[in-house]
C-alpha cells in the first residue's frame, strides 16, 4: 500500500460501484481483480479494497497517465533502450570482429533488462518517498 491508497476491509463495507469497470490498466500489486471509475483506481483482495485517485484516467490518455501517474514505466523504459544500446555498442566496437554481433546483441538485451528493472525500481522508490 502507498502513502495515497485508501484501505477498506471487506468485512466493514463490502462494496463496489456498479459503474467501475474492472480493468487491466494498472499495476495489480497481486489483487484478483482491479476497477476504474474515472480516475478512480480499486484494487480488490481477499479481504480488502485498495482504492487511490490516479490524476489521468489511462482509458482516456495513457501516455499522459504514464507521465504523471507511472513515470517510473516511462524512466524504465528510457534506461533499459538508452542502456542496452550503449553496452550492445560497446560491446561491438571492443570486438572489433563482424561475427561478435550476436554477442553484443545479446549482452545489450540482457544489460537493456536489467538497467530498465534498476531503472524502474528506483524511481518508484523516490515517488514513494
Amino acid at each position: 500500500m502507498t502513502w495515497d491508497e485508501i484501505e477498506v476491509p471487506k468485512e466493514i463495507r463490502p462494496f463496489m460501484l456498479e459503474q467501475a469497470e474492472e480493468t487491466k490498466l494498472g499495476q495489480k500489486n497481486g489483487a484478483n481483480k482491479q476497477y476504474r471509475y474515472g480516475n478512480l483506481h480499486i484494487r480488490e483482495y481477499d479481504d480488502k479494497y485498495l482504492i487511490h485517485m490516479d490524476k489521468i484516467d489511462p482509458r482516456k490518455d495513457p501516455v499522459g497517465h504514464l507521465i504523471f501517474d507511472a513515470p517510473e514505466v516511462l524512466i524504465g523504459l528510457a534506461t533499459a533502450v538508452i542502456g542496452g544500446k550503449k553496452i550492445a555498442s560497446q560491446i561491438y566496437k571492443i570486438q572489433k570482429d563482424p561475427k561478435s554481433k550476436n554477442l553484443s546483441l545479446i549482452t545489450g538485451f540482457l544489460a537493456s533488462m536489467a538497467l530498465g528493472y534498476v531503472g524502474y525500481s528506483l524511481t518508484k522508490n523516490i515517488k514513494n518517498l
